[in-house]
């Protein structure tokens, strides 16, 4: 399943930001032993929608590995269900379905959720990918240590197998 990084397009090969990336990191980005504290102390949850509970459940709990946490009423629309997966750290990912109301298709837009990235030890991952691959569920590997997949209802997700803090062998804070 994995994408042949050779037939990749190279989007944006004409494009040179690199003056526009270096006043940004000068106006915004100071270093680690000058940056303040963050105001938040973790994602509480990510919430998505869910078409099927049951299929949901069987998806990021059977397949990925991830616990579901807690499974209620959603307090915004009677007979909807609010549940969450344990995605480590006490961080959640939560859906919601709305039975009876018509969301359409989903559309992707400008601010809109491109994809969760989730970390994941590298045996735990390469316990996922496996699963994946013997359900058939097509992803693309980037770096050796992403993959990237639909889930039940189209979301995006990445499943990164580098530590939280790190990517693609950099620090990230």
């Amino acid at each position: 399943m994995e994408r042949d990084p050779e037939t990749r397009t190279a989007h944006g090969a004409d494009i040179d930001r690199t003056s526009e990336w270096d006043t940004l990191r000068a106006t915004h980005l100071a270093p680690a032993e000058r940056r303040p504290a963050s105001t938040a102390r973790g994602v509480h949850h990510v919430a998505l929608l869910s078409s099927d509970v049951a299929r949901t459940i069987d998806f990021y709990q059977g397949l990925l590995g991830f616990p579901l946490v807690e499974l209620f009423e959603n307090r915004d629309y009677r007979g909807s269900t609010h549940f969450f997966f344990d995605i480590g750290i006490g961080n959640c990912l939560a859906f919601f379905d709305f039975p009876g109301l018509d969301l359409g298709p989903y559309r992707e837009v400008l601010g809109g959720h491109h994809h969760l990235a989730i970390s994941m030890e590298r045996d735990a991952w390469s316990a996922a990918r496996e699963r994946l691959d013997a359900a058939g569920v097509p992803y693309a590997l980037e770096s050796g240590s992403s993959i990237y997949l639909a889930g039940p209802d189209g979301e995006r997700i990445e499943l990164i197998s580098d530590p939280l803090g790190e990517m693609y062998g950099h620090t990230i804070g």
